[in-house]
């Protein structure tokens, strides 16, 4: 029988409600969401175009959930999706100059965050963490 107070489901969905409140309440959540801002500073770290396909497949996120969040980060005018020449129907993700003004703050905040949520981890248990996590998701794809 699973027990209910050390259940792996529990606390995974426990440390990402935390996780998003904690997004939702940064300094920049002003302007736009907590999703909007975890989007942006992967927007803004990639050297190569980025799809909806891309922001999909980062934060495994539906289609639909990808189309409603980039339709609100276009709104918000922290985006523009261009055609991009040699296939009308893909459109390439590009921040806008308002975007690259909370560049500097997304990326201090987020920063932030993963140092506040790592302290006093060993590296050694980080690393084991991640292996946990992704075999978990691994588990989950299958």
């Amino acid at each position: 029988m699973i027990s209910l107070t050390r259940s792996a489901a529990r606390y995974v969905s426990k440390l990402s409600n935390k996780l998003r409140r904690k997004l939702d309440m940064l300094s920049s959540r002003k302007e736009f969401s907590g999703s909007q801002g975890r989007t942006l500073h992967f927007l803004l770290a990639q050297t190569e175009d980025v799809f909806q396909k891309d922001i999909e497949e980062e934060y495994s996120i539906r289609p639909s959930t990808a189309t409603e969040l980039l339709k609100q980060m276009e709104k918000n005018g922290l985006i523009i999706r261009e055609p991009v020449p040699y296939d009308n129907r893909l459109k390439r993700i590009v921040v806008t100059e308002k975007a690259l003004v909370y560049q500097e703050q997304v990326v201090n905040e987020l920063t932030a965050l993963e140092e506040t949520l790592t302290r006093d981890i060993p590296e050694e248990k980080l690393q084991i963490f991640f292996e946990v996590i992704e075999k978990m998701m691994d588990n989950l794809s299958e």
